[in-house]
């Protein structure tokens, strides 16, 4: 695939992608008459990164996973906890995000009520 193909499918711009390749989040990607060509390996590993990137995971932890997985299979119980202390992180902002939801649906059932009742009185 394209820089472009992979762009559009991802909802990424190509410079990210270009970004995401010079800091070492996704390794270089092979070129075909000079441009990108994006195989499955890169695939996977930039729905990866996409899916770290959505739910808030920073750069800099994503650097260091990948450099982990540079290093070789040594790494694993390092890189297992730098996912735990990221899921425990995601965990919290989950947590913190359904009291708000559950907060504005509260607040909205209250207008909904005094709405009603507002128009009983008229009728």
């Amino acid at each position: 695939m394209t820089i472009h193909e992979i762009g559009e499918k991802y909802n990424i711009t190509p410079d990210t992608l270009r970004y995401y390749e010079k800091i070492g989040i996704i390794d270089p990607v092979p070129r075909v008459g000079g441009k990108r060509d994006y195989g499955e390996k890169e695939i996977d590993r930039i729905e990866f990164v996409v899916c770290m990137r959505s739910a808030g995971i920073p750069i800099d932890v994503l650097i260091k996973y990948m450099e982990l997985i540079k290093q070789g299979e040594h790494t694993a119980e390092k890189r297992k906890n730098l996912l735990i202390e990221q899921r425990d992180v995601l965990k919290k902002k989950l947590d913190e995000m359904n009291k708000a939801y559950d907060r504005l649906n509260y607040k909205i059932d209250v207008y909904y009520t005094k709405m009603l009742k507002h128009e009983k009185k008229l009728k």
